[in-house]
Parts: C-alpha cells; sequence; structure tokens
C-alpha cells in the first residue's frame, strides 16, 4: 500500500527515531509498503519517518536499470566510514525538487537486521553509500538540507513551505 509521505517542514521529520526492539509482521508489512512507496514515488531510498513511523528502519535500491534490488534494514547503524569523501547531488522525497550537493564519505560498513531477524553487515560504496547514509540521517532526525549552509537552506525550506501549501489546496 502507498504511504503519504511527510514534505518538510514537519515536526516527525526532525525526531530521532525509536530502536526496533521486535521484528513483527506489522513492522515488515510497513518495509513492503515503503518499498511500494518509494518505487511508486519514484526514489531510491525512504526512511520511516518520512512515512509518520518513528522507528528504525530504512528501505532502498540504488539500481537505475535492471533487476530490482531492494535492501530493507532495521535498526541500520554506520559501523565505519572512509576517510575519502564524495560528492553527491542529492535530492529528498521529503523536500521535492530540491535539490544540492552533499559531501558524505566516499565509503560505510553498515550493520542492520534484516526481514528474518538475521544481523547483515555490508560495505556500500558510491551512490549506495550516499543513500544508506541520508537515509539513516533520517533516522536520527536530519535532513540533507542540515549540511548546507544558512541562506541555502532557508532558501529550500521557503520554496518547500510553498510548494506544500499549494498542495494543500489542492
Amino acid at each position: 500500500m502507498i504511504k503519504p509521505i511527510l514534505i518538510h517542514p514537519d515536526p516527525r521529520l526532525k525526531k530521532p527515531c525509536a530502536p526496533v526492539a521486535d521484528l513483527s509482521d506489522d513492522l515488515r508489512a510497513l518495509a513492503d509498503d515503503m518499498l511500494e512507496t518509494m518505487y511508486h514515488a519514484p526514489g531510491i531510498g525512504l526512511a520511516a519517518p518520512q512515512v509518520g513511523v518513528l522507528d528504525r528502519l530504512i528501505v532502498m535500491d540504488c539500481v537505475k536499470e535492471g533487476e530490482p534490488e531492494p535492501v530493507v534494514m532495521f535498526n541500520p547503524e554506520v559501523l565505519s566510514s572512509s576517510d575519502d569523501l564524495n560528492v553527491y547531488e542529492e535530492g529528498c522525497l521529503s523536500i521535492p525538487e530540491q535539490y544540492a550537493d552533499v559531501t558524505r564519505p566516499a565509503a560505510v560498513r553498515v550493520g542492520w537486521i534484516d526481514m528474518d531477524g538475521n544481523p547483515q553487515e555490508k560495505d556500500f560504496d558510491g551512490l549506495w553509500a550516499t543513500c544508506v547514509q541520508h537515509e539513516i540521517d533520517h533516522l536520527n532526525g536530519k535532513l540533507f538540507i542540515d549540511y548546507l549552509g544558512p541562506m541555502k537552506r532557508q532558501m529550500i525550506t521557503r520554496k518547500s513551505q510553498k510548494m506544500k501549501r499549494e498542495m494543500a489546496r489542492g
């Protein structure tokens, strides 16, 4: 089921999320709904707070062409990151039509719990590394615009507020 995506500014997007203590069928269903929502948007990543759920859950798939490779992560955390940095033009489903260059570690090792409750660890680089860091930031109440200077951040926030008002009017 496609979920509505919260649009910045929404206070829920700035709240740190609680760890998932127990993998329930409801949480697994939420993960499936989030993947459907992400693909429909379309996007390459989505965090639970973006659909109004303050649990540590993200989904992502950075494959642009070919077979999809959906990844579902409960309680993801960056275990280590490279000294090398990458700059990617980032966007966000909660901040539609706004993009900015963000500098992040080029590679990260991430640990998480999968849909079956098994611990996983994997190294990510390139777009996958940027995406997983962006989504984990959401779980900590941080948006990509928080990496920008105050002027650029205010400009994007004003545009987002305007778009949100226009969407509310229908």
